[in-house]
């Protein structure tokens, strides 16, 4: 694919916009900044609590599916449209609930609210990895990382802005809605996907050398990447010579995959003949990349992929999302146990840390995982399901320093490695939904995976709520429950998602054994060519 270098600025532009988006559409991730302070003025229990903040995810996850039809039909620019309409319903109503205090809003209510600032991430953020992803399919693991590891960014950019700004709960809300509204809107315009452009003239001899990388005989030349939602259709081979004033038609770079990062370049651009000989006969195959693999809706059911990543997603996300939502009520628990006369303020900016670095870890670990998969693919021919294991490991460490930890200064730990975590886990699964299932349906695909947190987080948050209440009393002044144990308040319900972590690792391992006894059989087939490519992975 040969792309002028206006159109290349154009997709730098492209990429940016979505990773400025994507730093808006993580602010649920910073529930336990304003979380324990919400419930504190609204006497609510931390079951409701953590009840309003599992509402939150679960628009963020329950969303998927439709806004991903319509940014997989209508484009980006309609996903983060809506984004910033469900932003502005969701974040001011919650900041007036805050305002008016006690009894103005119900629980329910509240909840709703919340429930469309988690719909509102969850479109602004698909419609920036859909474009992102469909700006650099030869290296979607590396361009997706971007908008990903921002995400993940998204609660320590709103901390440290409000550092800046008059203190106070009200004040983080209002900071949270006026920015989830701006920075999409700003970047509205650069929401674009940038399609192959009609190709140069080539000189005499390089015409011949594109021809004998890009036909083989009896061999069809690869079409182009269409627009979101355009029919696929193929065009009829023209017969006639190319003359030397046509341009020529080069279909490598639709074709080259997930081998070249946007990093770094392969040392050979060339895709021997035989690799697409050998392409012609891997129709029977369940998934294999193409520009036109298209598998989405109920046609995921039958694949055993399919199956594998959603219940993986689901598992450890879960054990992720349990933390993120409570770091808050275990920094609280901790300092008021160690230290009874800790005063209010200074548990709040204790909160603000950990949730600070939550988000940072979760930025380097997306990073990580997106970048580094490519790197495991293209020159270490490994899977991308190693990025997996290496979470899983890490979500095991976090689990089990959290029942140990009773100092709230080493807090530090379970929020550094649950980010860390968290961020590799997401920072390489849009590059598996996409190559398995194919880019032009990602938006649903991804949107059809999230759906799997829904379960995992919920059980996991509502049990850390209901341990967390058994072990608390009422504070007779103020009115609200609170927990003066320490780690007792919610030891327990890290020992569940400790199992989980373990349960995550033996699903990662079988998964990368899976994988390798299917590459075996291919061989031993005779379906494979000797040079094995990436995109004949499932990973």
């Amino acid at each position: 694919m040969i792309l002028t270098s206006d159109h290349k600025k154009a997709r730098i532009l492209t990429v940016i916009a979505c990773t400025i988006t994507a730093l808006a559409c993580g602010s649920n991730y910073g529930y336990s900044i304003w979380g324990p302070s919400f419930a504190s003025r609204l006497k609510l229990t931390a079951t409701d609590s953590n009840l309003i903040g599992t509402v939150g995810n679960l628009g963020m996850y329950a969303f998927g599916i439709p806004s991903g039809m319509m940014v997989d039909a209508k484009g980006p620019r309609w996903g983060v449209a809506l984004g910033i309409v469900l932003f502005a319903a969701g974040y001011y109503p919650i900041a007036k609930a805050y305002d008016a205090g006690p009894g103005h809003f119900s629980v329910a209510l509240i909840c709703l609210f919340s429930f469309f600032t988690g719909a509102g991430s969850c479109s602004a953020f698909t419609a920036s990895i859909k474009a992102a992803a469909l700006n650099y399919p030869e290296s979607r693991g590396t361009a997706t990382a971007f908008p990903l590891a921002a995400f993940g960014l998204s609660a320590l950019f709103f901390a440290a802005i409000a550092q800046l700004l008059p203190g106070g709960t009200y004040n983080f809300l209002i900071l949270l809605a006026t920015g989830t509204v701006v920075l999409p809107l700003i970047c509205f315009p650069f929401m674009r996907v940038i399609l192959p452009h009609a190709y140069h003239h080539l000189p005499q001899h390089e015409r011949q050398q594109v021809l004998h990388r890009t036909r083989s005989p009896g061999s069809r030349p690869l079409p182009h990447l269409e627009e979101p939602g355009a029919p696929h259709t193929r065009k009829p081979q023209a017969q006639s010579s190319i003359s030397s004033t046509e341009p020529s038609q080069d279909h490598e770079g639709n074709n080259r995959d997930e081998e070249s990062s946007l990093l770094s370049k392969t040392s050979s651009q060339e895709q021997d003949a035989e690799d697409l000989e050998s392409s012609k006969h891997m129709e029977s195959d369940r998934i294999h990349e193409h520009p036109h693999l298209d598998i989405r809706g109920f046609a995921l059911l039958p694949h055993a992929e399919f199956w594998q990543l959603f219940l993986m997603l689901g598992l450890m996300t879960g054990i992720g999302l349990m933390t993120i939502n409570n770091i808050g009520n275990d920094a609280q628990a901790l300092w008021k146990h160690y230290d009874p006369s800790t005063s209010a303020s200074f548990i709040e900016s204790r909160q603000a840390m950990h949730v600070s670095i939550l988000s940072f870890c979760s930025f380097s670990g997306r990073l990580l995982s997106g970048i580094g998969s490519d790197i495991l693919v293209a020159r270490l021919d490994r899977s991308r399901f190693w990025c997996l294991f290496v979470s899983a490991l890490t979500f095991c460490a976090a689990q089990v320093v959290a029942t140990a930890v009773s100092d709230p200064h080493y807090l530090v730990l379970v929020s550094g490695l649950t980010g860390l975590a968290y961020g590799m886990l997401f920072g390489v699964y849009p590059s598996l939904v996409a190559h398995c299932f194919g880019v032009h349906g990602l938006s649903q695909n991804w949107g059809t995976m999230t759906l799997a947190p829904v379960i995992s987080g919920n059980i996991f948050n509502i049990l850390y709520g209901k341990i967390y209440d058994a072990h608390s009393v009422r504070n007779e002044d103020e009115g609200h429950m609170e927990c003066l144990v320490g780690k007792e308040c919610y030891q327990s319900a890290y020992w569940v998602t400790f199992g989980a972590a373990v349960l995550g690792v033996l699903c990662c391992l079988w998964s990368i054994w899976h994988e390798n006894e299917v590459h075996k059989a291919k061989g031993r087939e005779g379906r494979v060519s000797r040079r094995r490519s990436a995109h004949e992975r499932v990973a």
